[in-house]
């Protein structure tokens, strides 16, 4: 089979591991060629683990505290860097081990070091992410909120945001953009509501940059046959 082959790492609900889900299973032409291995999720009760348990996807929820990487409490910052290093090598080869083109972050909440960069790297397989900003701006936690005070505060160009998929590098949310898309925040918008509007726009977003990768990959496994 020539489909993309598919790995996705979540924390949370899962709703745009939802989405992914429903495109791979689609008919539509501008639907994603792939097909998704494995569901990694590295929070207990992640509801993505039921969601892809749903579709017959196998799950694998992988912890730093659970795996035995450190103690439930740990405050010492060597022992805690020690234990990310460690946990993100075993990572990289829990994942590699599926032979995937191509792993998506959907709402996975822990930055990736080099000990899992690299090894993917090397294996050539790309790491695509969602950002709910535009490139170069707000970096790392709270991208929403930073963007809704500074809009309150006038110091929004256009008042206008966004949200884009990115390559992952070893600088958070710093990879070469894959898509973008700018979202404007309206006269007396709460945050709440261009929260729920920008996870909207998400959705959209990670299919369609999933669905562009994937069929370059298809097309390059194709053409290896």
């Amino acid at each position: 089979m020539t489909e993309a082959r598919i790995s996705v790492l979540c924390s949370g609900n899962g709703t745009n591991l939802q989405a992914l889900i429903d495109s791979c299973a689609s008919d539509a032409p501008d639907s994603i060629k792939g097909k998704i291995v494995k569901v990694t999720v590295n929070r207990k009760g992640a509801y993505a683990t039921t969601r892809a348990e749903k579709a017959g996807i196998p799950t694998d929820y992988f912890n730093l505290v659970k795996d035995g990487y450190h103690e439930l409490g740990e405050k010492d910052p060597a022992k805690l860097k020690e234990a990310r290093l460690r946990y993100d090598a075993d990572l990289a080869k829990r994942i590699l081990q599926d032979k995937p083109d191509l792993i998506v972050l959907a709402g996975w909440m822990h930055v990736l070091t080099t000990n899992f960069l690299r090894p993917v790297s090397e294996a050539g397989v790309p790491i695509i992410n969602l950002h709910p900003a535009l490139p170069g701006a707000y970096d790392g936690a709270g991208a929403i909120n930073r963007a809704y005070e500074d809009s309150k505060a006038g110091k929004l160009k256009d008042n206008t945001t966004g949200i884009m998929i990115h390559y992952v590098i070893a600088e958070v949310d710093r990879g070469e953009p894959i898509l973008v898309q700018k979202i404007k925040i309206e006269e007396g918008e709460s945050l709440e509501d261009l929260e729920w509007k920008i996870h909207g726009y998400e959705h959209d977003l990670i299919v369609k940059a999933t669905a562009l990768l994937a069929e370059k990959i298809s097309a390059a496994k194709a053409l290896k046959m």
